[in-house]
This record gives structure tokens, sequence and C-alpha cells, in this order.
């Protein structure tokens, strides 16, 4: 058995670690949190974001 036999053996197996570790990670409790949050941002209330975005505008606009 030589080293490239053991380099053999060794990529799949360090392979198969990562893929687990990051399904894991991915499926963890404490990802589930931040998917949720990410899940929920297409419904989030844009009303206070506009009105200050707006309110800006018109402040630049005083200042020309």
């Amino acid at each position: 058995m030589d080293i490239n036999d053991i380099r053999g053996l060794l990529t799949p197996i360090v392979g198969i670690i990562l893929f687990l570790g990051i399904v894991k990670w991915v499926y963890g409790r404490k990802s589930k949190r931040v998917y949720e949050e990410a899940a929920n941002l297409p419904f989030a209330d844009d009303d206070d974001d506009t009105a200050s975005l707006q309110a800006d505008a018109a402040d630049q606009r005083k200042m020309i």
C-alpha cells in the first residue's frame, strides 16, 4: 500500500464527513431561526423604511 492508495481512501472519507457536517449545520436547531426569518422577509412591513426614504429625499430637494 503506497501513498496513492491512502489518498484514494482518505478522499471519500473526508468528503462524507464534510457532507454530514454541512447537513448538520443547515438542519440544526440554531439555523432554523435564521431560515424562518429569511423566509418571512418578503412579508415584512416596509412602511417605516419607505417613509424615512421619502423624508430623506424631501430634505435633499430642499438643499438644492
